[in-house]
């Protein structure tokens, strides 16, 4: 049965909490908490369920998948494979315009294949490609549009953390998600490199192809400066082989056995960890840096799972208050158009986007959201992955989306301001939304190999 005054006293606090920038961890527990007691006017029973709670999240083998991709992303990144795999792509793409900035928007999707998150791949993108595209002349502002903006694969493309929070979160199949992000990832990735190649054709001064030669007895200073082509470095072909085929092998070995069934996404991701642990040995990583490498994994993946156990709390204090099936029966009543309830459910996560993390948005939202867009009739996978556009589009809005201060902060440029940067991600923010309408449309989109698979 809905109780009114109990629901809005969890939504209420926990908007409250976090606009007081309380942690949402804690956020979500504190309300769980008083919500509970709410109910039952009992404290035993508050304590029994957080302990239940808990005791189910750690027996859960789910739950570390995340970690374990997240040390197999760790693993890769600190190699220097993804720089092999980035500087591989780049000489295959002489002859295309724009082709540093075509070749981060691949980069980004192969890296999105072994890490899954958007904020790693800003962040190593702009250390990778930025300081390549600047030496060859290119526009800076359109240099890290790309860079932004392609980062947003990481979180669409398998194995996304974001996906295994839905996952969690839904009880629907990770592996299934896992496979309904590929022809969305590779449709974004497309509607990317057509931008930026009509947009090199269109302004060649973008990417550094409109300087004109000096004049005759000009200053050496006024001259275009010579530019090294970063292939010239001299490179091992055996350790740029070893780099390619490494991450050929994780990719294809853990998503294919994830996908054909031979093993669960846990056991993936664990095997995954296992090869990437000595890919980087055979890289050259040591003891020192792998040690780092796990213990930066489980600096980044102890909160989630914090997250995670919170969230799980909240789950079952809005079900005992009934605000689910309320809200349901709300938008049902409202005679509304389910595009028009899923335009308002993207206005959120673009605002939610602005000011928190992506996954405290699907922990705030999801549980809600899911269930009505199910009884609106749309298709729980693909409507899944329509989120997680929204959600990771939330990361580019102005005037807070995260995605863009990572950048900024990873590139230590003061001559480009976070407006120009924003600026220069705007039009894939707008791809994100052409995308993410073409599957709410389409949703054949995400649910074609799932339904080859499953």
């Amino acid at each position: 049965m809905f109780d009114l005054g109990t629901a809005s006293v969890l939504i209420g606090a926990m908007l409250v909490l976090v606009m007081l920038g309380v942690h949402i961890a804690i956020a979500l527990g504190i309300t769980s908490a008083v919500g509970i007691y709410m109910v039952t006017g009992r404290v035993a029973v508050v304590q029994a369920m957080l302990a239940s709670t808990a005791t189910e999240a750690l027996r859960d083998f789910t739950f570390a998948v995340i970690p374990l991709f997240m040390l197999m992303g760790e693993f890769i990144g600190k190699s220097g494979a993804i720089t092999d795999v980035y500087r591989s792509i780049n000489r295959g793409l002489r002859r295309i315009p724009a082709r540093l900035a075509v070749a981060t928007i691949l980069g980004n999707a192969v890296f999105s294949f072994v890490t899954g998150v958007s904020i790693a791949s800003a962040a190593a993108f702009s250390r990778i490609s930025f300081p390549e595209m600047k030496a060859f002349g290119y526009h800076k502002g359109f240099a890290l549009g790309a860079v932004a903006g392609s980062s947003c694969l990481g979180m669409l493309i398998p194995p996304s953390v974001l996906m295994i929070v839905w996952g969690i979160l839904t009880e629907r199949s990770i592996g299934q998600l896992f496979l309904a992000g590929v022809l969305p990832g590779l449709l974004m990735m497309s509607l990317f490199v057509i931008y930026v190649v009509v947009m090199a054709i269109a302004w060649p001064d973008l990417v550094g192809e409109g300087a004109k030669p000096s004049p005759a007895g000009a200053q050496a200073s006024d001259a275009v400066p010579a530019r090294l082509d970063v292939d010239d470095a001299p490179r091992s072909p055996l350790d740029v082989a070893l780099s390619v085929f490494g991450i050929i092998i994780i990719v294809s070995g853990v998503l294919g056995g994830i996908w054909l069934g031979l093993f669960t996404p846990t056991e993936g991701a664990g095997a995954g960890a296992f090869i990437a642990l000595l890919l980087a040995f055979a890289k050259g990583m040591r003891g020192r840096a792998m040690v780092d490498a796990i213990f930066s994994v489980g600096r980044t993946s102890a909160p989630i799972l914090l997250l995670l156990l919170a969230a799980a709390l909240y789950s079952r204090t809005l079900a005992m208050t009934g605000i689910t099936n309320a809200v349901q029966d709300f938008i049902l009543s409202t005679g509304l158009s389910a595009f028009m309830v899923l335009g308002c459910m993207v206005i959120v996560w673009f605002v939610l986007g602005m000011v928190i993390d992506s996954i405290s948005i699907m922990l705030l939202t999801v549980p809600i959201f899911e269930p009505l867009a199910v009884s609106l009739g749309f298709d729980p996978i693909a409507f899944a992955i329509v989120g997680i556009l929204a959600i990771e589009a939330g990361l580019l809005t102005p005037p807070f989306g995260l995605l863009v201060y990572t950048v900024k902060v990873a590139i230590a440029d003061d001559s480009v301001t976070i407006p120009q940067i924003f600026a220069s991600s705007a039009p894939y923010w707008l791809m994100m939304l052409i995308g993410m309408s073409m599957i709410a449309v389409f949703p054949e989109i995400a649910t074609f190999l799932p339904a080859l698979i499953f």
